[in-house]
């Protein structure tokens, strides 16, 4: 998450304190209520500690920024085949029996 993302996400469990709170006047100490405050306080500890933490670097196969893949030109290494057979058709280059 980039540090506008994790503000944004404070900024919304900052809210949901607020709410909390005017909830509390109107129900008071309420079992569900404390649940709820258990939660926020979670979702706090976990922000935290994921702003803490560096970005997981881009795993083999997922495309860039671009989101674009790039595949070489050059052509494969035949040895990549040997021993290779084309399903339902015989073996590779068109042997045939």
């Amino acid at each position: 998450m980039t540090t506008t993302e994790i503000a944004a996400l404070k900024r919304s469990i900052g809210q949901l304190r607020q709410c909390l709170g005017a909830l509390r006047t109107q129900y008071g100490d309420a079992p569900a209520l404390r649940r709820l405050a258990n939660d926020v306080d979670r979702l706090d500890i976990d922000a935290d500690e994921l702003a803490g933490t560096p970005p997981a670097p881009v795993r083999a196969g997922q495309a860039g920024k671009e989101g674009v893949i790039p595949v070489p030109d050059t052509p494969y290494d035949d040895s990549l085949w040997s021993e290779a057979d084309d399903e339902g058709v015989g073996g590779y280059r068109g042997e045939r029996r």
